[in-house]
């Protein structure tokens, strides 16, 4: 049986994304830094679907949770399992002005969007290659096509996952493996309240997603092997529209929507 491998899975969008492989057969691997909410989740799933669900507790945003997280997927190849899939889900936002940020949640933010996806991607990429076969999405953002003032390191992270990915896709090519960039918009997760943004404005408020349908929509995209995935058509508008938008113009419009 295919396995997961799913991080930030505690909750909102990762919660989702569990849920979607389980239902289609997939054993899983989840990683959160919450274990009560983990245990509940892989119980929830593997009385549901029949999966196999391991999980660790770990905070990926330091040395010791990737090793916690690699420990255990090391002991799953030593049983003759492989990750077939990683998601790279796990990350949060800040809403500041960059002068005014916690530059300690700053680092944080760059650990766990940026580079804990980077180790994460690279340490299962090999294996997959080896094989010639596996898929890889990665949890990007609309925010990856625009600048964020007020969430700068945020939606530079994102547009680094977007990249990375992008290019990612086209060195696979032709190899059996596939790099996919999901990239929502706002989405029922709690994500605006942990960023600390405040009341959001209508505009988004009304463009608020179903976690559920972006999961599936994530799910659908990277099997049908897309490079980079916009699920609803409010936010392929977005998209569209920061591209043809003068960069002053959206820089200051993105400015107001991103405003407390």
């Amino acid at each position: 049986m295919a396995c997961a491998l799913i991080t930030g899975a505690s909750g909102g969008l990762g919660w989702e994304i569990a849920r979607v492989f389980a239902e289609r057969g997939y054993d899983l691997v989840l990683v959160a830094r919450r274990e009560d909410k983990l245990a509940q989740l892989a119980d929830e799933l593997s009385q549901a679907y029949g999966v196999v669900v391991r999980y660790v507790a770990a905070d990926l945003a330091t040395p010791e949770g990737l090793v916690a997280l690699t420990n255990l997927t090391d002991s799953l190849t030593a049983e003759g399992r492989t990750i077939d899939v990683l998601v790279n889900n796990a990350g949060f936002g800040d809403c500041a002005d960059f002068a005014e940020a916690d530059i300690h949640k700053l680092d944080r933010m760059i650990e766990l969007n940026i580079r804990a996806l980077t180790d994460l991607t690279y340490y299962y990429l090999g294996p997959m290659l080896d094989r010639g076969a596996g898929r890889i999405l990665n949890v990007a953002s609309v925010g990856a096509f625009e600048p964020g003032p007020g969430m700068a390191t945020y939606y530079a992270s994102k547009a680094y996952v977007l990249s990375l990915t992008e290019a990612l896709a086209e060195e696979l090519r032709g190899t059996g493996v596939t790099a996919t960039a999901l990239c929502p918009g706002t989405t029922d997760t709690g994500f605006w309240e942990a960023a600390d943004a405040g009341e959001l404005s209508r505009a988004r408020q009304a463009a608020i997603a179903n976690p559920a349908e972006v999961a599936a929509y994530g799910y659908e995209s990277l099997m049908a092997g897309r490079v980079v995935a916009v699920p609803g058509l409010g936010n392929k508008i977005m998209v569209t529209a920061a591209r043809l938008c003068p960069r002053p113009l959206l820089r200051r419009v993105m400015r107001m929507l991103l405003a407390k």
